[in-house]
């Protein structure tokens, strides 16, 4: 695939019309070669479990998180089950939080759970190389087709209404919003065109999410990514087209302003503690 090919997101007016705080980040990087490990984010990561196993927090409490609560509350708003579908980031902190460590996949899905982690937000790295033209979050009307990730022999449609990733050839690239990610989009190791998104629901959710898109940036640029300026998309801009010639500030429409980014100076892997986190998913298998 051309990797300037564009790519429009978009987020539904129906799913907003259900969930009118939905906040998504996105930074599309066109090329970067994911490597099996990098010692910076090892480091990260490792910080941030160290920082959820610090706080001695039960199953209750993480899902009383101010970020994690306004979750359960947007999966309920479409019908899904919180305590049996948890958002993605509930699911990483969960598991942290019982004093495991998360499995090590590739350096790009290690930032995304590390970032996780420290924000209490799901962040995600999606491999988009096959995917063209439009990639909407909106309603399922269930006729999809979702690839598991890990069984793509085993291939499920999303239920009536659930909220999915989907592009348009009627592929589901996650099921229950972000509880799931499909085999299609997942990070593995090489040469890979990415988009890395952090969502959030809760009250001051934007703010968090530029937050977690300075350090994902910060990070990209420390691992040699090509990557384009991090945009925001919200009920006042719901969609944006990301991966093409990149255009002025002047140019963009509302829906397409870029979040404002720390100097050039600023180019090594933040090292802001977890315990530091303002907000309180990463896909684990990417």
């Amino acid at each position: 695939m051309d990797r300037t090919s564009a790519l429009k997101v978009i987020v539904d007016e129906s799913l907003l019309a259900r969930v009118p705080g939905y906040v998504l980040g996105l930074i599309a990087v066109p090329a970067v070669d994911v490597a099996a490990a990098a010692a910076e984010v090892d480091d990260l990561l490792t910080a941030a479990e160290d920082a959820v196993h610090g706080l001695s927090l039960g199953k209750a409490e993480v899902s009383a998180l101010a970020p994690i609560a306004a979750w359960r509350d947007a999966y309920r708003s479409v019908d899904v089950n919180p305590n049996r579908f948890p958002c993605a980031a509930e699911s990483v902190l969960r598991r942290v939080a019982k004093g495991d460590r998360l499995p090590r996949i590739n350096a790009l899905v290690n930032l995304c759970n590390a970032v996780s982690l420290d924000s209490r937000l799901p962040v995600a790295s999606c491999d988009v190389g096959d995917i063209t033209g439009e990639l909407a979050v909106r309603l399922a009307h269930g006729g999809e087709t979702y690839l598991p990730l890990g069984a793509p022999e085993a291939p499920e449609h999303p239920e009536p209404g659930e909220v999915v990733y989907a592009d348009t050839q009627d592929r589901a690239h996650s099921r229950r919003w972000n509880w799931r990610q499909s085999e299609v989009i997942r990070t593995d190791v090489g040469r890979r065109r990415l988009l890395l998104t952090v969502e959030a629901v809760h009250e001051g959710g934007r703010a968090d999410v530029e937050r977690a898109l300075d350090r994902l940036a910060a990070a990209l640029d420390a691992l040699g990514a090509v990557r384009q300026r991090p945009v925001v998309l919200d009920a006042a801009g719901p969609g944006a087209e990301l991966f093409g010639p990149e255009r002025s500030g002047a140019e963009r429409s509302g829906a397409e302003q870029d979040v404002p980014e720390q100097s050039g100076s600023e180019r090594s892997v933040p090292e802001q503690p977890a315990a530091e986190s303002a907000a309180g998913p990463s896909v684990v298998a990417g």
